[in-house]
């Protein structure tokens, strides 16, 4: 029984060539009770690995937080899938407005302690206790009243290329940072103010509304299906777009256009630019932007130094990465000094 990714990206990727199948990529995320997450796992990559799912899936006896791709002809078994397990059954997907058959080249099913990396004692609140979840309509009426404070529960470098129109969008790394950050600055506001989040598919709210309410704010919003759904509403509806720019997603798209604005710069230049790519130097992987002309000029990466590095023989490269590990100190978001025009 297969219980494990055997195949590259690389391989992964002329499969998917060779099929010629659409595929779709989607996330969804519920919390809920889960008494043995390691049968769980197992469980589920025994069934996706059959439908040639691929993709990001985290595990915890908290829940499930997955970000994936399906083949378009195996869809409605893998939505069957989903309904024979209680929890699951008619769970919202959020599909992605933008498509690549190659957003993800590997089924990862991952066992975490959380579904996302909060930094939270649960112990200490209850859970239960969020905020009012509101559709696109609603959030757009509600970040229009003055009492309303709108707030970006991204990370710095999510929020940098897209963002609501009127929103606090904390300068923090992750998604923790912002917790106590955002308290603080807002503390004198729990009572008067409506505290109204969004993140991207709506997780991170889902728990930061509970540990507001916790700590003393009265009225709590939160965008339900955060930004994605949102984008899907306001076509379907025909509704206002508030959302200015890219919506950041974590997978080889690395973003979704929401709106034309390019609210963001070339981190080397400072032209207009909002495309993420990664530094092509492997022991740097520097997630940053950067516009076309400064990418034919630093050869894709970062710096003058990584263009060095990266010409160098494959072999040379990796003698120099050896016995340093890929740390996050290491694959920082855009925030290398060598970044002219960083935020």
């Amino acid at each position: 029984m297969q219980l494990y990714n055997k195949l590259s990206a690389k391989e992964r990727a002329a499969l998917i060539d060779e099929a010629g199948a659409d595929r779709l990529t989607l996330s969804f995320y519920t919390y809920a009770h889960i008494e043995n997450p390691q049968i769980f796992r197992n469980h589920l990559f025994v069934h996706w690995d059959e439908l040639e799912v691929l993709g990001r899936i985290y595990v915890a006896k908290e829940g499930i937080n997955g970000q994936l791709s399906v083949p378009a002809p195996n869809f409605e078994a893998f939505k069957k899938h989903l309904d024979s397990i209680s929890f699951l059954e008619g769970i919202r997907l959020n599909i992605a407005r933008e498509q690549d058959t190659k957003s993800f080249l590997k089924l990862k099913v991952k066992i975490r302690n959380k579904i996302v990396a909060d930094g939270l004692n649960d112990d200490t609140f209850d859970v239960t206790d969020k905020g009012v979840h509101v559709n696109a309509s609603k959030f757009n009426e509600l970040i229009e009243d003055p009492d309303t404070v709108l707030v970006d529960m991204r990370n710095h470098y999510e929020s940098e290329i897209g963002h609501f129109k009127g929103a606090v969008t904390p300068d923090v790394d992750t998604f923790r940072d912002s917790l106590d950050i955002i308290e603080e600055d807002l503390k004198d506001h729990k009572e008067d103010k409506k505290l109204v989040m969004y993140c991207t598919g709506g997780i991170r709210c889902e728990k930061a509304s509970a540990y507001y309410r916790h700590k003393g704010f009265k009225n709590v919003f939160q965008l339900e299906g955060g930004i994605i759904e949102y984008a899907r509403q306001v076509e379907d509806q025909g509704l206002e777009n508030k959302f200015l720019g890219k919506n950041f997603v974590f997978d080889h798209r690395r973003a979704e256009r929401i709106s034309n604005d390019v609210i963001a710069n070339c981190h080397q230049c400072g032209a207009p630019c909002d495309t993420h790519v990664n530094c092509a130097n492997e022991a740097c992987h520097l997630l940053f932007i950067q516009c076309k002309k400064c990418a034919a000029k630093f050869e894709n990466c970062c710096s003058a130094e990584c263009m060095e590095v990266n010409r160098l023989p494959i072999e040379e490269q990796k003698a120099l990465r050896r016995g340093k590990g890929n740390s996050n100190k290491i694959f920082k978001k855009g925030r290398s000094e060598a970044l002219k025009y960083k935020k």
